[in-house]
């Protein structure tokens, strides 16, 4: 089985913009703005031979203000940017109870199944509280970053920034390397 990173694609991936006090994703393809400074900590994780899968819900698409295609071309951007591995929406609103909705777990047991994922084995990585509680429901490690967004839960580790939970998930995925194959951790 493999090791898999769930990003959450915004706030971390992409930069969102702040409408009265409220984050809000980009709608358009024009209102893309990709977070550099994600571009290399994704390297380092590819490197050591994660898989790299986005995790988003994106309401947008069911209430109509944003369109499939946009939505489609955001995420091409995105892919040709990043090394990505697979991205997965959920389209819909939260009041609509979708399995697929985080906190809600579908669309991780579904990378699960389709990608072979050991999900105990695997992490997440985000700014929001959503994404923390499906990790824990699930197993996986959590490296969250820190921000209002966070809320209170339960989280594995709060980190300043995406390459600090990297770092602290390349050494975390190194030390259950060496456990799985019955070597002693130093």
């Amino acid at each position: 089985m493999r090791t898999g990173v769930f990003i959450e694609r915004d706030g971390i991936l992409n930069r969102t913009r702040l409408i009265r006090g409220q984050a809000r994703p980009p709608r358009t393809p024009s209102e893309l703005e990709l977070n550099y400074e994600a571009k290399d900590a994704i390297t380092r994780l590819k490197q050591a031979g994660l898989l790299i899968i986005v995790t988003t819900n994106q309401p947008g698409i069911s209430d109509g203000s944003i369109s499939y295609r946009d939505l489609d071309e955001i995420h091409q951007q995105m892919q040709s940017f990043f090394d990505l591995d697979d991205i997965l929406v959920c389209p819909h609103d939260e009041s609509e109870y979708c399995p697929c909705h985080k906190p809600r777990p579908g669309m991780f047991t579904e990378a699960a199944w389709s990608w072979n994922l050991n999900l105990d084995q695997s992490y997440v990585i985000s700014d929001k509280w959503q994404d923390s509680e499906a990790a824990h429901n699930l197993g996986l490690t959590s490296l969250m970053i820190k921000n209002p967004r966070i809320g209170t839960g339960h989280h594995d580790f709060v980190l300043k920034n995406i390459h600090q939970a990297v770092e602290k998930l390349l050494v975390l995925n190194k030390a259950k390397t060496r456990l799985a194959a019955g070597k002693a951790v130093i």
